[in-house]
């Protein structure tokens, strides 16, 4: 058995982490652009924003808080006065508090808050945690000023987005400013090193994969009377395609992507089937609770990919990954390769990634590290998209029509009554 070389994130090592990362995600065609650049000034107080104060937002901006150096939290945004509030409390009052040094003149709200966020001076780097659907204009915009970038995954929630997006992440290149995705998968230890392996041909020829997010229902908010249709829906931003994508898109993405990532590539067709089943009640949206999806990678391989938001099942949240040497298996943090060239390790350091993710990103804007992960995050959002369209059509969908694919959702955003989407019906023309 083959003994687990543990990752470290020391300081001393962590700039050789950086490099040497960027060289391994250039080589193996997973990350879109990483090149050395000086730093002015690797010990400044780096003023960071927050876009969006809902839990992975406040969560998201704790973690920026909390690496290393100095570091500020100056501005904050929010389509909703109680969310932004709320956020701030906690963060005020969490272990970092003394870090938080947002006036009241510098928190907005309302669906243009993101541009008065990005307009607040000396801000470096902006945290972008609002509803999927947002993302997008708020990267755009975000590349525009010339911040770097911290974005929650997935990074759209259709064609139209993905376009966006990529076209942002080259320009963030042009500009030579990094951008982190919140797949933090890819900074957790574990993964890197099953990763490692995959990569130098210890399971051989990949020949298939499976992936699992099967798991119980999330939360939901009771509509008020006082609510309009858009604070309904924007409020209950998971169960409403426009704005999450579905869980497919929203959550499933994190094992979609883990393949892509063993891949190294992203697939070309899909089909698959779903429903809604259990989760039939207005309260839920229009989204479906299950969905199964077989994709097609370009030299043939097969993913087998499941995902359940419904109580008293089953529950796996896991990646397997089958070659013609051996098997890779993640599941629950747990890494393992069996056949010819088995590993197991017995021992891994690394800490929290969610944390781990914003430690390097931070590391690299003061060490000079132009970081992109917006062109894997785009590919993964983007395969996850495709299997959505794929069970709500019963169809088989291509890459290049998932791609081209249309905007969702509304083009001016106002509170008041909107259109509640129908249920997706495979086979038919609301498919």
């Amino acid at each position: 058995m083959h003994q687990d070389t543990p990752v470290t994130r020391s300081g001393s090592s962590r700039r050789d982490f950086l490099l040497g990362s960027a060289g391994a995600a250039v080589s193996l065609g997973v990350a879109s652009s990483l090149s050395a650049t000086p730093a002015p000034d690797p010990k400044r107080k780096i003023k960071i924003a927050l876009i969006g104060c809902g839990g992975r937002g406040t969560g998201a901006a704790s973690q920026a808080l909390h690496t290393e150096d100095e570091v500020e939290l100056v501005a904050m945004g929010d389509v909703f006065a109680d969310r932004l509030e709320s956020a701030h409390r906690s963060l005020s009052a969490g272990p970092v508090g003394e870090r938080v040094q947002v006036p009241v003149s510098q928190r907005y709200v309302g669906f243009d808050a993101y541009k008065k966020v990005l307009a607040v001076p000396g801000v470096e780097v902006v945290i972008l945690a609002t509803p999927p659907h947002f993302r997008p204009d708020h990267f755009k915009e975000a590349i525009a000023y010339g911040k770097h970038v911290f974005m929650e995954k997935p990074v759209a929630v259709d064609g139209a987005g993905v376009r966006s997006v990529l076209e942002s992440a080259r320009l963030a290149d042009d500009k030579n400013v990094s951008v982190g995705v919140g797949l933090q998968r890819h900074h957790q230890a574990g993964y890197i090193q099953a990763m490692e392996r995959v990569h130098r041909g210890d399971i051989g020829k990949i020949v298939a994969a499976r992936c699992y997010w099967n798991m119980g229902f999330l939360w939901n908010k009771e509509r008020q009377p006082a609510w309009s249709d858009m604070e309904w829906q924007m409020r209950n931003w998971l169960y409403f395609t426009w704005l999450s994508g579905d869980h497919i898109v929203e959550q499933h993405i994190h094992n979609i992507d883990v393949i892509n990532w063993a891949m190294q590539a992203h697939p070309v067709r899909a089909h698959g089937m779903g429903g809604r089943q259990v989760r039939t009640d207005i309260a839920f949206g229009h989204i479906f609770d299950h969905h199964a999806v077989e994709f097609e990678y370009p030299d043939g391989a097969r993913l087998f990919s499941q995902c359940r938001q419904i109580r008293g099942c089953k529950n796996d949240v896991s990646e397997h990954v089958m070659g013609s040497k051996g098997n890779c298996d993640m599941t629950g943090g747990r890494f393992s390769i069996t056949g010819e060239n088995p590993w197991s390790p017995q021992r891994l350091r690394g800490g929290d990634p969610y944390q781990v993710e914003h430690d390097d990103l931070f590391a690299a804007i003061r060490e000079g590290v132009h970081v992109n992960e917006a062109k894997y995050g785009a590919e993964s959002t983007l395969s996850a998209i495709m299997g959505r369209m794929a069970t709500y059509t019963g169809r088989d969908v291509t890459w290049e029509q998932a791609l081209e694919s249309d905007r969702l959702g509304p083009t001016e955003y106002e509170w008041g009554d909107i259109e509640t989407p129908s249920v997706p019906i495979p086979g038919s023309r609301n498919g």
